[in-house]
């Protein structure tokens, strides 16, 4: 197996932007994923700032993998539904200009049969984006973890080919009860892996994120599965609330470059 494309979110370092790129350049990855939210907003990275930022990581070897942008509600929520298309499509225009073809976010709440009204309405919205995708050149792949596996590749099944693709999260899914087992059926939507672990406690009804590698999911197979669908994409380190950031953080990279 080739060696894998690693990157790490850079919020998750906790440090200001330009330190916590000194520091992703310092663990040797390949790609960072930029907050479009809470860290570079897009009404600001134009002109200037924009060549600014290229440069730097330009002079670090440094590349923007991927550009995240969650939101509170999904897009099958019809409250402030147009102010979170029009984010998502700055936040898409930001990743392209940075070098970027990949935008996260969840979808919303999918529900089990496609006849309700808010499947219809998620369906339209992500049609809507995907079009849009198409036209500036980076997409959105929507985050697994809310939903079982294969619920989610349903959905991307029905919309327009190539238009929506999906971010591989395996320690949400444990986490939130669900098992990998659909993989290799959606596996040709996945564009980007955010590499988090986790465990199941049935007794609670809800696992914990847990360092990479010492979860159940089971990274070597996951990356072999995808392999076998020419998967070229980044596999971005993701810690919720790390002690010490920067050490666990390497040390994730670190269990992906071995693998």
């Amino acid at each position: 197996m080739p060696g894998l494309r690693v990157g790490i979110q850079l919020s998750g370092l906790k440090l200001p932007f330009k330190q916590a790129l000194h520091a992703a350049a310092r663990m040797g990855v390949d790609g960072i994923e930029i907050d479009a939210r809470y860290g570079l907003r897009p009404s600001e990275i134009v002109g200037t700032a924009l060549r600014q930022i290229r440069k730097l990581l330009e002079d670090l070897n440094l590349r923007v993998a991927s550009v995240r942008y969650a939101t509170r509600r999904g897009y099958d929520c019809e409250e402030e539904l147009e102010r979170r298309i029009a984010g998502t499509k700055e936040a898409m225009r930001m990743a392209y200009d940075l070098g970027a073809n990949v935008v996260v976010n969840h979808c919303g709440n999918i529900p089990e049969s496609p006849d309700e009204l808010s499947y219809t309405v998620l369906r339209s919205v992500l049609t809507d984006l995907g079009n849009y995708s198409q036209r500036v050149g980076a997409f959105l792949a929507c985050e697994t973890g809310s939903e079982p596996l294969d619920r989610l590749g349903t959905l991307i099944d029905s919309l327009p080919e190539g238009s929506v693709g999906i971010t591989l999260t395996p320690g949400n899914l444990l986490v939130n009860g669900f098992d990998l087992q659909p993989l290799p059926q959606v596996a040709k939507h996945v564009m980007l892996v955010h590499a988090k672990d986790g465990v199941r406690d049935r007794s609670r009804g809800r696992g914990s994120e847990v360092e990479l590698g010492r979860g159940m999911a089971e990274f070597p197979e996951i990356a072999g599965t995808l392999e076998e669908q020419h998967f070229n994409g980044y596999y971005i380190v993701e810690r919720d609330n790390p002690r010490n950031p920067i050490e666990e953080i390497a040390t994730s990279v670190e269990f992906l470059k071995n693998m």
